[in-house]
């Protein structure tokens, strides 16, 4: 890597600017949850649209992440991350001014590629920015501001549904990108790693199109049958059998293989992916329930949700200072034990329950989600090679922002059975309460003492 000097007088900006970044697009993963009655209404989106307005983004995001970090490092992580936040910008306003659903659902397929770039290169910014323990703390905050960007999104999108329009949920976005934008110009200095690394074109092309198929084959299986399914299941596992044969064979493999050789790595990354359909996927319908069949208001919806965010946020801060030695074994199958059981608790509805039946499950699942998500990457890191650690981080979000696209798949055809509303959420909040413990059982079955030289 080129170094990149700090000058004694280097200023927060450049940390603001990546944390303004990380936090707008973790704040779209799920913003867009409280909104989906009122979108669906407006232009006429049918339960399958709305799935696809979640998976779209989140599918993106998955499918080019580990390749957004390899460009970075070739032609420079500061012009990837500004073109990432112009290109972000304009899929927002485009969102925004959307005049249709499939006009709406392409913006943010675009905005969700612009976030896997962004996401791939704020934390390489702050490292070649900041150093000692200025680092520390640009690193403590940056982490800090991700945890928050999960609690501020539902009452956020709730508060500009309901007091302005759903459309405002993109449009916020312009303002904050341009700050963002102005003080990268301003104060963060270019990095990269000299000679670049080559660009995993068949590793990439493979990935996304076994993603994309996978997730699509899902959504149609929910919404017309298995039958109708077949072919884009079939496409999905003929294209993970490339990719696999693209990174083995490849010379420069987007994603090395050998990392899953290790049996803690691998629980790591089952775990990983099974977290966020086991705590975060099914909130999704829970939105719909709460606004079509208790008719909440998006802000009243969103509050409804938000126990779940502060108790995570709290437990993370908490757990740092008091149990700073906990083991990543320990934090995340423990983490995913405790956001099954409260998957289980919110999944005891009948017909007279109102929004105050969720909060005591919401509660014990914020508690899992604050043990097990900070120790994610720290805990992929420690278990892979030192020099892999950065691939090692890049697959943790990409495994878990596909297990977020496949839990929403998955979890909708539950939700479509056509049983009522109450025991149909009932139905997904049992799936997930299944994934969270047998994911909770792997970790702690295949995840053993952290080995400095790796896995």
């Amino acid at each position: 890597m080129i170094p990149t000097q700090a000058p004694e007088r280097t200023s927060w900006s450049p940390l603001v600017a990546a944390c303004l970044g990380a936090f707008m697009l973790l704040v779209d993963v799920t913003i867009v949850m409280v909104a989906l009655p009122d979108i669906t209404t407006d232009l006429h989106m049918s339960f399958t649209g709305a799935q696809w307005l979640l998976d779209g983004y989140a599918l993106a995001l998955a499918a080019l992440l580990l390749a957004a970090g390899s460009v970075a490092d070739h032609v420079g992580r500061r012009r990837v991350y500004l073109g990432a936040l112009g290109v972000f910008a304009l899929a927002s306003l485009a969102c925004g001014l959307a005049p249709s659903s499939s006009l709406l659902l392409g913006a943010r397929v675009l905005q969700g590629a612009a976030a896997a770039a962004m996401m791939a290169t704020t934390l390489a910014l702050i490292s070649a920015t900041y150093h000692g323990r200025r680092r520390g703390i640009a690193f403590g905050v940056w982490g800090g501001v991700n945890g928050a960007a999960a609690a501020v999104a539902p009452v956020l999108g709730g508060l500009l549904t309901e007091h302005l329009h759903w459309r405002a949920i993109f449009l916020v976005n312009l303002p904050i990108s341009l700050i963002a934008a102005w003080l990268t110009v301003r104060g963060v200095e270019e990095s990269k790693r000299p000679g670049g690394a080559r660009i995993d074109w068949a590793g990439m092309v493979t990935f996304t199109v076994a993603a994309g198929a996978l997730t699509y084959g899902l959504i149609e299986a929910g919404q017309s049958g298995w039958a109708a399914a077949l072919v884009p299941l079939v496409t999905a596992a003929v294209a993970f059998v490339a990719f696999v044969v693209a990174e083995t064979r490849g010379e420069h493999p987007m994603l090395d293989l050998k990392l899953f050789a290790g049996r803690s790595f691998s629980g790591i990354m089952a775990g990983a992916g099974l977290l966020m359909p086991a705590a975060f996927a099914c909130l999704a319908f829970t939105s719909i329930w709460l606004q079509q069949d208790l008719r909440l208001g998006p802000v009243m919806a969103g509050l409804a949700l938000s126990p779940m965010a502060v108790t995570s946020l709290v437990t993370s801060v908490a757990s740092a200072r008091l149990f700073p030695g906990l083991s990543p074994r320990v934090a995340l199958g423990g983490g995913l034990l405790l956001i099954g059981a409260g998957a289980f608790l919110q999944g005891l509805l009948d017909e007279h329950s109102t929004w105050t039946a969720l909060a005591p499950g919401l509660v014990i699942t914020g508690i899992g989600v604050g043990l097990a998500v900070p120790s994610l990457s720290s805990a992929a890191m420690t278990y892979a090679p030192p020099q892999r650690a950065g691939m090692a981080a890049g697959t943790v979000n990409t495994v878990r922002q596909l297990g977020y696209a496949l839990g929403i798949a998955l979890l909708g055809i539950l939700y479509q059975s056509g049983a009522p509303a109450h025991l149909a959420l009932n139905d997904v909040y049992h799936a997930s309460a299944i994934t969270g413990v047998a994911a909770g059982l792997l970790v702690l079955a295949t995840v053993g003492r952290p080995v400095r030289a790796g896995a």
